[in-house]
């Protein structure tokens, strides 16, 4: 066989027990260098992408589940917070409207969880609010639950009317009652809030 210096000798004795390949013989020695390394590197670049979305991906999954678990203790501190105030106002009727303006707003705190209700820094805990005909008594309290981790405010509006509803407001928050007042702009916290009337 004559040589070609441009092309592989083609050689059809066996190599390794298999016939060499009619395509890649034909193909000059210049176009071959570097294929290898041509198919390493598209293949490295889609593994690449293929481990970057699933990556993304679990992130996801974990900061919605995550958001999922933290939505739920906010639920539940809004529910034990009403649950709380409602039994205080129809078993006991702790927050029976004041006609005469002049009861203290610390005669209506009351306890849950062991823990006895606390005054909303900057707001009043009792005002009135005149609603035309009637006019609403406002009672506003903090409740710390489940060890100190959760809290709760509650907003009681009870008309001076007894035709008239008494509303409840309920807003749970998956952080402590200490971390909610320094809370920033940039705090991260879920809050869920619930209402009532009857």
């Amino acid at each position: 066989m004559a040589m070609n210096r441009r092309y592989l000798v083609r050689d059809t004795s066996l190599r390794n027990g298999t016939l060499p390949d009619a395509h890649t013989q034909a193909l000059p020695l210049a176009a071959r260098r570097g294929f290898a390394l041509l198919i390493a590197v598209i293949f490295a670049a889609v593994m690449l992408t293929i481990g970057l979305a699933l990556g993304s991906l679990g992130y996801k999954q974990q900061v919605i589940s995550s958001s999922a678990i933290e939505s739920q203790y906010a639920f539940y501190a809004a529910d034990s917070a009403l649950e709380c105030a409602l039994y205080y106002d129809q078993q006991q009727n702790h927050f029976a409207y004041d006609s005469t303006q002049q009861v203290p707003s610390s005669a209506y705190s009351f306890s849950c969880d062991g823990v006895t209700s606390l005054q909303i820094p900057g707001v009043s805990p009792k005002t009135y609010q005149s609603m035309g005909s009637y006019t609403d008594q406002v009672l506003t309290f903090r409740l710390s639950l489940d060890s100190g981790q959760r809290c709760a405010d509650v907003t009681i509006y009870k008309p001076s009317d007894p035709a008239q509803k008494t509303y409840l407001f309920s807003q749970g928050y998956d952080i402590s009652c200490t971390a909610v007042e320094s809370a920033t702009a940039d705090t991260r916290y879920v809050s869920r809030g619930l209402e009532t009337s009857y």
